[in-house]
């Protein structure tokens, strides 16, 4: 069962620096998620923004040090300090506990997301398509869940799509970020891929050449996502009315990627895809129409995919009722509002990435 959390160790709410700390960490380092959790309703960013920025700092915590064993040691006590309402200095960490005792998130979403980052730092080897969705369960979809549950969705259903939706997104990123990982040694192609066409994995990996071998893997892998995106936006009826065009913005950028990707010849070798403000700003507007009608159910129950089931579980199993629901406090900003930032920020980042080629 999940472990519930002294209600008088925590503050009534998070401190404002720690809150300062984890924006301050997104803005510099995570651009695109600070720029999509604008479009959340005002009560759900702060949240969002602490559980991405511990998410931020586990995975450098585990990626960056010599010793990942002994640093997911580390992270495995913080998480014991933290679901014992006791997080000791690190200002994410702090933060982080009061996202999941306000909002009841399983202990076991946290811990999949450490093996997931683990799975990286040893390497692992990914032998089919199985596998990779399973890496992606843990990383993305994890997340995916746990956004979930504090928008107030936790349903299987739910939970099921947000986490389907989750491992879309990061096929996509693999798609996108094939020459970028296989020079920093890391393969996400399924190695069964190379084998049916008798293609040598590891030598490829060794010297990583943009060929239509590479194409019609990277072709694979968006083929997947979009028919988990597709499964995803089933979930988007479940969800608050006013959290659905966050949700909804996200899935169409992070799937233009991929159409891009396409336009581009598929190389994601030599060269990193990247979709345009023009067009992002053109996505999100086209967001903001599910608000008023999310797409229909099927009449079938979908279930969820093999990867992504064992999230479902660990959320039916293990989520603790939540007794507060009073919302962060946090100043108003209708959606118009947000969408005018959005247009501002996108602006800026545009300016500074030109800037700085």
């Amino acid at each position: 069962m999940s472990q519930a959390l002294p209600e008088p160790v925590l503050a009534a709410t998070p401190k404002a620096l720690d809150l300062d700390a984890c924006r301050e960490l997104m803005r510099g380092g995570s651009k695109s998620f600070f720029a999509a959790s604008k479009l959340l309703p005002n009560r759900l960013r702060p949240p969002a923004i602490a559980l991405y920025a511990y998410c931020r700092l586990a995975d450098d915590a585990i990626d960056l040090v010599q010793d990942a064993t002994l640093a997911m040691q580390d992270l495995q006590q913080r998480l014991d300090a933290i679901y014992e309402g006791r997080p000791g200095a690190q200002q994410a960490d702090r933060a982080l506990a009061h996202v999941v005792h306000h909002y009841g998130i399983p202990r076991g979403l946290l811990d999949a997301l450490l093996d997931g980052f683990l799975w990286d730092s040893q390497g692992r080897r990914y032998e089919t398509l199985a596998d990779v969705e399973a890496y992606g369960a843990r990383v993305a979809g994890t997340v995916g869940a746990m956004m979930s549950i504090i928008m107030g969705a936790a349903t299987d259903t739910a939970i099921a799509r947000a986490s389907e939706m989750g491992v879309a997104m990061q096929l996509t990123n693999i798609a996108r970020d094939v020459g970028e990982d296989a020079r920093n040694g890391r393969l996400y192609i399924p190695r069964a891929w190379f084998r049916e066409i008798g293609m040598d994995a590891d030598a490829w990996l060794a010297k990583p050449v943009f060929d239509a071998r590479i194409a019609s893997f990277t072709q694979r892998l968006l083929l997947r996502a979009d028919v988990l995106y597709r499964r995803g936006e089933f979930g988007l009826a479940e969800l608050p009315w006013d959290c659905r065009p966050a949700i909804q913005a996200a899935r169409l950028v992070y799937a233009e990627i991929g159409k891009q990707l396409e336009r581009e010849g598929l190389n994601s070798v030599d060269q990193r895809t990247v979709v345009s403000t023009r067009r992002k700003l053109a996505l999100i507007a086209r967001a903001a129409s599910v608000a008023v009608k999310a797409p229909a159910m099927p009449a079938v129950a979908i279930s969820p995919v093999p990867a992504i089931a064992f999230l479902v579980d660990v959320v039916t199993r293990d989520r603790r009722p939540v007794t507060d629901n009073k919302p962060w406090t946090v100043p108003k900003r209708s959606f118009d509002q947000r969408v005018e930032w959005m247009v501002d920020l996108f602006g800026r980042l545009e300016r500074r990435e030109r800037a700085n080629r």
